[in-house]
């Protein structure tokens, strides 16, 4: 299952998921919860740094994809592809 955490408001995913034809659920962290709780909120910047997390069904974080690699997600997917082969 792929689920997308952005710090964005709701109304601007809606945006961005239309225009990026998303089938995925986008969903809003736009306190920061889930960033700080996966440990990629920068307190600093007050911003999320862009990354791909890829956890498998028992809720290990098997691969980590940051900054310009979180954007393409052959990364991700070649993860995912590892995770059903194991």
């Amino acid at each position: 299952m792929v689920v997308a955490v952005s710090g964005d408001f709701i109304a601007t995913l809606n945006h961005w998921k239309k225009e990026l034809g998303a089938d995925f659920p986008i969903l809003s962290d736009y306190k920061h919860v889930v960033a700080r709780q996966y440990g990629v909120f920068n307190e600093q910047t007050q911003l999320t740094n862009r990354t791909t997390l890829v956890i498998d069904t028992e809720g290990k974080i098997q691969a980590v994809i940051e900054n310009r690699d979180a954007i393409d997600v052959t990364g991700a997917l070649t993860a995912c592809s590892r995770l059903k082969k194991g």
